[in-house]
């Protein structure tokens, strides 16, 4: 892994707070997932950052070193992306031109099809990441216009890192799915109409990987169930597929996923986990004008990416407070 300038402003956070804990809830991150950001960047420096005791968080000399670097490059960078971001957005939305970013769900494709046949001319480019705080970042220093995350839960939106009110995100709530489980057809439980999490406590489990707090999530609905999930594998999307169909594991899965050929996905009774699809923009910029329309669309892609999946329409029809959220009702979430 090469060092990033989310990842020295990482470390900035860990040091003005003096604790891991306190630096996860300032960047709006669940504590373990900071503490795994920590370690890779650990590794990708060649030491220790930081000691850890009762007193929190204290800078080792390589952390000061490191420290001592970035508050230089950072108050530089920053300056020298936001001039260039708001050059660059204006002389996009002239163009017609969207950069969306997105992390692992069902809108993006549907989203393209419907701004290329409004806007024949317009020029469209994409960024995925596993972290939607990547994206956020991207977003605040204008290097997308919209972006297209998940946040487990009721957790907060991502935020970028730093503050001020050019840092602040607007959010819309798309859609919210409920988790279910991916097994193969041939699984004992696969026809059920829905199953106990606690029939899967021997099971091994895959996941994608991710800078939210599903993970923790998913233990502690496990731990609810009355075990401890063992095995836990992270991979990518593909991987996650292959080793569900090896039998060698299950996923959870959001229930918007159409799972190809031999697997299926089945709701978890009691529907102990869910997944909101969120559509963020800065307020500020040129982007903001036409985010009603994006979020239209956005919500008419997850709508037919539902239609597609008839068992979950038909458990939909069960289930209204899940699905598509009609704009008239939503609010803008904010990140603050």
């Amino acid at each position: 892994m090469k060092l990033e300038l989310r990842h020295l402003r990482i470390v900035c956070a860990i040091a003005d707070t003096g604790s891991i804990t306190k630096a996860a809830a300032a960047l709006g991150l669940a504590q373990p997932a900071l503490a795994a950001q920590l370690k890779r960047i650990e590794r990708a420096i060649g030491g220790q950052l930081f000691e850890r005791d009762r007193h929190g968080a204290r800078p080792t000399p390589l952390g000061e070193l490191m420290l001592t670097r970035a508050r230089i490059l950072l108050p530089a960078i920053q300056g020298l992306e936001d001039e260039a971001a708001r050059l660059a957005s204006t002389a996009a939305t002239t163009m017609k031109a969207y950069r969306i970013g997105t992390v692992n769900g069902p809108i993006l494709s549907g989203l393209m099809q419907r701004l290329t046949s409004e806007y024949p001319d317009a020029v469209l480019s994409t960024h995925t990441s596993w972290e939607a705080s990547e994206l956020a970042e991207m977003l605040a220093t204008g290097r997308l216009d919209y972006a297209l995350v998940g946040a487990c839960g009721s957790s907060s939106p991502p935020t970028a890192l730093g503050s001020g009110a050019e840092r602040d995100l607007a959010w819309h709530v798309v859609a919210v799915d409920a988790v279910f489980i991916l097994l193969p057809e041939d699984h004992p439980l696969a026809g059920q109409r829905e199953v106990d999490l606690s029939d899967l406590a021997d099971a091994s489990w895959v996941m994608t990987p991710g800078d939210g707090c599903f993970r923790s999530c998913f233990a502690a609905a496990c731990a609810r169930a009355g075990f401890t999930a063992r095995d836990m594998y992270e991979g990518d999307v593909r991987t996650c597929v292959e080793l569900v169909e090896a039998g060698t594991a299950i996923a959870p899965c959001q229930s918007s996923f159409r799972p190809p050929p031999g697997l299926v996905s089945v709701p978890i009774a009691g529907t102990p986990l869910h997944w909101r699809h969120l559509l963020g923009w800065h307020p500020e910029t040129p982007a903001s004008q036409h985010a009603d329309r994006i979020a239209y669309y956005a919500v008419e892609a997850y709508q037919d990416a539902v239609e597609r999946l008839p068992r979950y329409a038909e458990w939909l029809r069960r289930q209204p407070q899940f699905g598509a959220q009609p704009l008239a009702a939503a609010k803008p979430l904010s990140t603050q």
